[in-house]
């Protein structure tokens, strides 16, 4: 599943390529109203549709951001994989990717409404998928790329959300969806306490 979660990435970003103004404008996440497109873009009106909620997370702002998201992926989610299955992680990831759009569109209306601000990323469902990897083995040694220093795998999680929280209250590193990425490790979070209570749900 991972491979073609990469594959679907990657033709999302070639397709943005070819058709940027179209693609953002369409299957990027819009906050909630209708706001005007100039002539020069094609015209029209952009604004909040259901299906943005699953679509904003195959494009990308750029290929660094597509590397990034997609090495992480790669790195945490084919481990996640193994243990789960590619059903059940398909399932949790797309949840953490529509969690983190939720989170993401709620989280303009309130502090930034009418703001006509595109998101676009993968980011959310990472997330969850390192809050899932962190669950399962918080002890793992693993290793950050910038700055390269070893830490367990529970302590990375800890630490991304703890950054992301502190980067959204702050307003730090405007142009970034922080609240997203916590809200695909929320939903993440609460899609794995459910399985749990279920009792025939995934190890963890």
């Amino acid at each position: 599943m991972i491979k073609w979660l990469l594959i679907a990435n990657g033709l999302g970003f070639l397709f943005q390529m070819y058709g940027p103004g179209l693609f953002v404008q369409q299957l990027a996440l819009w906050p909630f109203g209708s706001y005007p497109v100039p002539p020069s873009m094609g015209g029209g009106t952009v604004g909040f549709q259901i299906w943005q909620l699953l679509t904003y997370g195959f494009l990308h702002g750029g290929f660094g951001h597509l590397f990034f998201n997609m090495f992480g992926l790669w790195m945490f989610g084919r481990v996640v994989e193994q243990v789960w299955g590619g059903q059940r992680f398909l399932i949790y990831y797309l949840v953490c990717v529509v969690g983190a759009g939720l989170t993401q569109v709620l989280t303009l209306a309130l502090m930034s409404p009418g703001q006509a601000v595109p998101t676009v990323g993968a980011s959310g469902g990472l997330f969850g998928v390192l809050l899932a990897f962190g669950m399962m083995f918080p002890n793992a040694r693993v290793m950050l790329l910038i700055p390269p220093i070893p830490m367990t795998a529970k302590w990375l999680v800890i630490g991304y959300g703890a950054m992301e929280l502190f980067f959204g209250v702050t307003g730090t590193q405007a142009g970034v969806a922080h609240f997203a990425h916590l809200g695909g490790m929320a939903f993440g979070f609460g899609l794995i306490t459910y399985w749990r209570k279920q009792g025939n749900g995934p190890r963890i």
